[in-house]
């Protein structure tokens, strides 16, 4: 059973809406009303009976605040969940998954190396991968208008998956 979600994105106005943020840009659709406490480097809330992490950190040092949730809660790598932006799922669709690859994701390698494990779950958000170009402009550039769309279309469909997260592994807007 999932007990951490670590939604990732980098912190400050100049990253709000970039495709890196696809993580903290759900926590914000989910819980709109938050009042979150710093705490591991984070944004902290206890919702129900999970908690809910926003790492300060950047993006390539999320593991330090995940490592330090999950010691001081003796949470094991199976009940967290991490929701990050995906080079390789096209704009629109989403995958949960249990361990696999880090596909060259910074965040990913951090969380990995500071909890000794990759067998944590993760929920891929996909922004697309630029046809030219550098990966590290895109990836810290905003969505364009008709990308917000796609992922005002799209969140919702999250928000179910995340109540069950066992049910369903693949979400699109199209499907």
């Amino acid at each position: 059973m999932v007990r951490l979600f670590v939604f990732l994105g980098n912190p400050g106005k100049d990253y709000a809406s970039t495709r890196h943020n696809a993580g903290f840009m759900l926590a914000d659709f989910l819980y709109p009303d938050a009042v979150y406490q710093m705490k591991f480097h984070s944004q902290f809330m206890k919702t129900g009976n999970v908690f809910v992490l926003r790492p300060m950190t950047y993006m390539n040092l999320s593991g330090t605040a995940v490592s330090e949730a999950a010691s001081f809660y003796h949470l094991t790598p199976e009940e967290i969940m991490v929701i990050h932006d995906d080079l390789e799922l096209p704009l629109g669709k989403a995958r949960l998954q249990k361990d696999g690859g880090l596909q060259g994701h910074n965040g990913l390698r951090s969380i990995k190396e500071r909890l000794g494990s990759s067998a944590f779950y993760r929920l891929r958000i996909g922004i697309g991968r630029p046809e030219h170009g550098d990966v590290r402009l895109y990836v810290t550039s905003p969505f364009r208008k008709d990308e917000q769309i796609t992922l005002s279309q799209l969140f919702p469909k999250l928000r179910e998956l995340l109540a069950s997260p066992e049910r369903t592994m693949e979400v699109s807007v199209n499907g």
